[in-house]
């Protein structure tokens, strides 16, 4: 009994500390207070090319409560932001994630999301502030479905060497980035991995470690062959005496053969079984084999490490900037922090859980749409019907005038035989 209570209080004073030391900077599910926190910039307005955004869970939704900010107006720049506490990820893990749906089918645009550092003018707030990291979809037409990873390092901007894709349905999804101190990162997509590594080497910002000698040359008793002839295999002798082809010992004379007429008679030659082909020893492992030569890896001279890679300027906004040619993304529960299990404890709270209804509401909504669709084709096949009667129609008594007319000018016109006619 007193084992089970010290382990009891060892579990929660474990689950005491670690809720302690975790912290969560920025969270965001756009209830009721949000446009408090958000300031819509004015970038673009002037130009009459500023979109603007609503306040939604958008046409289907696993919870028609669980609202977001949907992107509104077509072929337009939408740019707003929200101030978040000054945080440092030196000595500590970044967290970033969201969700997004992109309802609208979208054709060519953005579905990121950007950290900022220094000090922003949110009313102000475009394309050309800098960021520290932007992080999210980027689609056009059929080929473009990349999703980005672009870190900031001492003001140039550096995008992820990887080609990661990202999701282009209609139903929401969540991404999720993780940075760490030792520099690796972890990207997840619907809370899996989808990739992982290094900013050393999946970042182009540092020269590499290590480069290839390319001085290096394969040493001349550098032994690659794998295989090699067995020195203990010796050609019979007499082998290459066998002939290839032998008289068929089954073969007759024909009884009607004259030698006089046809000739000596000889038998047909045949393949010879015995004949193997040009001899060619055994082939056995060379035990002398050393692999195939590479290229050495050497030291990058030129490499100069720098322990705070990782460290962002202290970050203070989130923010949305993106242009889209079809608006309706519906932006989701934004969080900043340094708890990789919270984050994933999140998406399970809002995603997860709705997942299955969001879908089942989309499935929904397309047979309303293409019961629609199939309304409106055949009202239009209908009315088009209706119009090419109406010219044949049409066309008939105008050419019905036109015959009348035609025989009117006949010089016969007053004959009774041609009014019979008509």
């Amino acid at each position: 009994m007193a084992e089970t209570r010290l382990f009891l209080l060892v579990f929660l004073l474990l689950r005491l500390l670690s809720s302690t030391v975790s912290e969560i900077i920025f969270e965001e599910r756009f209830e009721d207070g949000w446009e408090n926190r958000w300031v819509k910039s004015d970038w673009k307005r002037a130009e009459g090319k500023a979109g603007s955004f609503k306040h939604t869970a958008g046409k289907w939704s696993g919870d028609p409560d669980d609202k977001g900010l949907q992107t509104y107006t077509d072929a337009r720049h939408f740019a707003i932001s929200a101030q978040i506490p000054e945080f440092s990820n030196k000595n500590r893990t970044l967290v970033l994630q969201y969700s997004i749906k992109f309802e609208q089918e979208i054709e060519c645009g953005g579905g990121y999301i950007k950290l900022l550092s220094s000090y922003v003018n949110q009313k102000k707030f475009g394309g050309d502030t800098p960021y520290s990291v932007m992080f999210g979809p980027d689609l056009c037409g059929s080929q473009t479905k990349k999703l980005h990873v672009i870190l900031s390092y001492q003001g140039q901007n550096y995008p992820i060497k990887k080609d990661l894709q990202c999701e282009n349905d209609k139903l929401t999804h969540v991404y999720t980035f993780i940075l760490r101190p030792d520099a690796t990162y972890s990207v997840l997509v619907d809370n899996r991995e989808r990739e992982s590594g290094s900013m050393y080497t999946d970042w182009d910002i540092l020269p590499p470690r290590k480069i290839k000698e390319v001085n290096a040359k394969k040493p001349k008793d550098w032994d690659d062959r794998e295989y090699i002839d067995d020195p203990n295999h010796v050609k019979p002798e007499g082998y290459d005496s066998i002939p290839r082809e032998i008289p068929d010992p089954k073969a007759k004379k024909p009884d009607t053969w004259d030698e006089d007429e046809d000739g000596i008679w000889r038998p047909p030659k045949i393949p010879n079984p015995k004949y193997k082909g040009p001899w060619k020893p055994k082939r056995i492992k060379n035990p002398n084999y050393q692999g195939k030569w590479k290229i050495p890896w050497i030291d990058n001279p030129e490499f100069e490490d720098d322990p705070d890679l990782y460290v962002l300027k202290p970050l203070r906004y989130v923010g949305i900037e993106v242009w889209q040619v079809k608006a309706g993304s519906v932006y989701d529960n934004i969080l900043i922090c340094d708890d990789p299990e919270y984050a994933k404890q999140v998406v399970e709270e809002t995603w997860a859980k709705n997942k299955e209804a969001e879908k089942e509401a989309f499935e929904e909504a397309e047979k309303v749409r293409r019961a629609q669709e199939e309304e409106e084709s055949r009202r239009a096949r209908e009315e088009g019907e209706r119009r090419r009667k109406e010219r044949g129609r049409d066309r008939y008594y105008r050419d019905k005038e036109r015959y009348k007319d035609r025989y009117r000018r006949r010089p016969d016109y007053m004959d009774d035989d041609y009014h019979d006619e008509l």
